[in-house]
C-alpha cells in the first residue's frame, strides 16, 4: 500500500442557480449547475500508524479545526481503523467565495483516506459521511459536471462543453447563511428542465442570490463592472462573493487576448479552464 498521496482538490463554478421554495424545516430548494474547474487546492497525506492526525497549513493559515480534519475524523470513526495520518494543505482556493473549497477539500479528504488506510469504503458511505460535513461534498465525491436539485442532494450527471473562464474573487467575503437568511433574498423562481438548461449551459438563468449579496458587499459589483468593461457578461457563483464569465468554448485564443493587467490589486483574478471529470474520479468503488 502506498503510504504517500499528493491530490488535488478543484473548486466549482455554479452556471445558475436558482431558488424555488423552501421545506418547512427551513431548508431552501434549488436549482443548479455545478461545474469542475481547474482551480484547485493540492493535500498531502503520510500514512501514520499510531492514530494520530495532524495538518500543516503550507500556505494559508486554517480555522484550528476545519473540514479537513473532520472529515478525517469522521471516516477514521467509520471506519473503526487505528491508522492516523500527516495532512498537508496547499490551499489556494479562496475562502467564502462560493466556489465550494472547503467542501471540495473534504471530499478529497475522504478519497485519498478511504484509500490510504485500505478501507475500501463504496461511494454510496462516502457520500453519507460527506453530506454531514456539508451539502456540497457529495457531488465533489461523485467527480462529475452536474445538475443539482433538493437541498442539494439531487445530481444528475451532465456533460460541458470545454470551455475558458474569467474568475474573480473581490477582497471581501460572503457568509452563506447571512445571504440565505435575508428577507430579500427571491425564494420563488419557476422550476427549470434539463434540457432547456443544455442547450445554452453558460448563458442560462440567473443567481438568484447575487442581488442580496450585491447590496452586502459592494467590491462584488465592482468585480462585475470590471468584467463589462472586458465586454464581458458576469454572474455570482454560489453565495458569492466570487463572479465569473464565460470568454471562450474550446481552444479558442481569444480568452488569452483579455487583459487583466489593470484588475484591482485586492482581487484575486485567474483564467480558468471547466474539467469534464474529476482527478479522482473512481478512487471509490461504486455498489450500484
Amino acid at each position: 500500500m502506498k503510504a504517500i498521496y499528493d491530490v488535488p482538490a478543484p473548486a466549482k463554478l455554479n452556471l445558475f442557480l436558482h431558488i424555488t421554495g423552501r421545506r418547512a424545516d427551513g431548508y431552501h430548494l434549488l436549482q443548479s449547475a455545478f461545474m469542475l474547474i481547474d482551480w484547485c487546492d493540492t493535500l498531502h497525506f503520510e500514512l501514520r500508524s499510531d492514530g494520530r492526525l495532524s495538518r500543516q497549513d503550507l500556505t494559508t493559515p486554517l480555522p484550528a479545526d476545519d473540514l479537513v480534519l473532520r472529515a478525517a475524523r469522521l471516516l477514521q470513526a467509520a471506519g473503526r481503523t487505528s491508522l492516523g495520518a500527516d495532512i498537508g494543505i496547499e490551499k489556494r482556493v479562496p475562502a467564502q467565495a462560493g466556489m465550494g473549497g472547503g467542501s471540495s477539500d473534504a471530499a478529497s479528504t475522504l478519497l485519498a483516506l478511504n484509500r490510504l488506510w485500505g478501507l475500501d469504503m463504496p461511494l454510496s458511505r462516502l457520500e453519507t459521511l460527506g453530506l454531514q460535513l456539508g451539502a456540497d461534498v457529495p457531488f465533489f465525491l461523485r467527480g462529475r459536471n452536474a445538475w443539482v436539485e433538493g437541498i442539494g442532494e439531487r445530481i444528475t450527471p451532465v456533460v460541458l462543453p470545454p470551455g475558458k473562464f474569467l474568475v474573480v474573487k473581490p477582497q471581501d467575503g460572503l457568509e452563506t447563511r447571512t445571504i440565505f437568511s435575508d428577507d430579500g433574498l427571491k425564494r420563488d423562481s419557476a422550476s427549470a428542465i434539463i434540457t432547456g438548461f443544455a442547450a445554452h449551459p453558460y448563458h442560462f438563468g440567473e443567481n438568484d442570490l447575487q442581488p442580496v449579496a450585491e447590496r452586502l458587499c459592494p467590491a462584488l459589483s465592482q468585480a462585475l463592472i470590471w468584467l463589462a468593461g472586458k465586454g464581458l457578461k458576469g454572474r455570482m457563483t454560489g453565495s458569492g462573493s466570487a463572479v465569473f464569465a464565460h470568454m471562450s468554448t474550446g481552444d479558442a485564443g481569444e480568452a488569452d487576448d483579455i487583459d487583466v493587467s489593470d484588475a484591482d490589486s485586492r482581487w484575486q483574478v485567474r483564467k480558468c479552464s471547466n474539467m469534464a471529470a474529476h482527478p479522482l474520479l473512481g478512487w471509490a468503488t461504486s455498489d450500484g
